[in-house]
């Protein structure tokens, strides 16, 4: 059985990787541009936001990731990571019963005093909830892995259009399948022309890691590869797509609040990475036929390569039957 998957993200590579495994012959289709899953550190962290929310999924898409990584690095795969928990300080009472409210009992977690945290945070902060399970991971290995151990092929292009069984390429020509899964981000979705919602976010490359934990509220402060980062999905969501770019108002909201944070003197800003994010998941059989896996927003690493492992069952078992 022959897929073609658009895209080659999180979700393109995730879907690529999972349908091989289940005895697909895989092609992914990569336009190899507005890449917003080649993030140099992501976090794996089940509670989001300043809200405090946790997907439905979010526990066992954490479980499914790191088990994933280390699958990946039995085959041989590098994919810089750190399992070491993840910190989301809170500023008062009031945010720390909003986060209890969404806490799931079977989620492993301990809240600290401030002056306990295993990293040193900026005054003010009233509470410190400690999620061990969760850590970050480098986005572009584990995308780089999971298509190098899929064996897909890959076809540097542009998909044009798609239906259920061929997509469209400037270059590439027409590509015949047995079944098309679109995995198309931010960027992917305005060339389709679907309307959509994006939002832009940034991280700033340091060079050390402020925090050896990842800490997070309104942005985050963790490692990567090299060095560490300074991010945060905060760009006022659009309905348009628009290039990545760093508004200056911007850069100094992130820097604030990377303060609002922790100490990051003696800490040096080394680049920056900046990608457009697509809300609201998308994903299973479309009624014109083709499958999708969309939409994943800042969830990408944390239920992204669980969905994959879905749609990539249902999809064999749909061409079995």
């Amino acid at each position: 059985m022959n897929i073609a998957v658009i895209g080659a993200g999180i979700a393109g590579a995730s879907a690529a990787y999972c349908l091989a495994r289940g005895g697909a012959s895989v092609t992914v289709v990569d336009a190899g541009a507005h890449t917003a899953s080649q993030v140099p550190s992501a976090l794996v962290n089940p509670v989001r936001g300043q809200s405090g929310g946790v997907d439905p999924q979010a526990l066992a898409g954490m479980g499914f990731t790191w088990r994933l990584v280390r699958d990946l690095e039995a085959q041989g795969f590098a994919v810089p990571h750190g399992q070491s928990g993840v910190l989301r300080p809170v500023p008062d009472d009031k945010a720390r019963a909003r986060f209890e409210r969404n806490l799931p009992p079977d989620l492993a977690r301990a809240w600290l005093r401030p002056e306990d945290s295993p990293e040193p945070l900026a005054p003010g902060w009233a509470h410190v909830l400690s999620l061990p399970g969760g850590g970050w991971l480098d986005g572009r290995a584990l995308t780089a892995a999971l298509l190098a151990a899929s064996g897909a092929r890959v076809v540097q292009d542009r998909a044009s259009g798609w239906n259920a069984q061929e997509v469209h390429c400037p270059r590439a020509g027409q590509l015949k399948a047995d079944a098309v899964v679109f995995c198309g981000g931010s960027a992917g979705v305005a060339w389709a022309g679907e309307a959509a919602t994006h939002r832009m976010g940034t991280l700033l490359t340091l060079d050390r890691a402020v925090t050896q934990t990842p800490v997070s509220f309104g942005a985050y402060l963790a490692p990567a590869r090299e060095g560490g980062v300074l991010g945060a999905t905060f760009e006022t969501p659009a309905p348009t797509w628009h290039p990545e770019a760093l508004p200056l108002p911007s850069l100094g909201w992130l820097l604030g609040k990377g303060l609002r944070l922790t100490d990051l003197r003696g800490a040096q800003v080394t680049g920056r990475w900046t990608g457009s994010r697509l809300s609201g998941v998308s994903t299973g059989r479309q009624p014109d036929g083709t499958w999708r896996l969309t939409g994943l927003g800042s969830k990408g690493f944390l239920l992204g390569p669980l969905l994959a492992r879905d749609l990539a069952a249902q999809l064999l078992a749909s061409r079995a039957g």
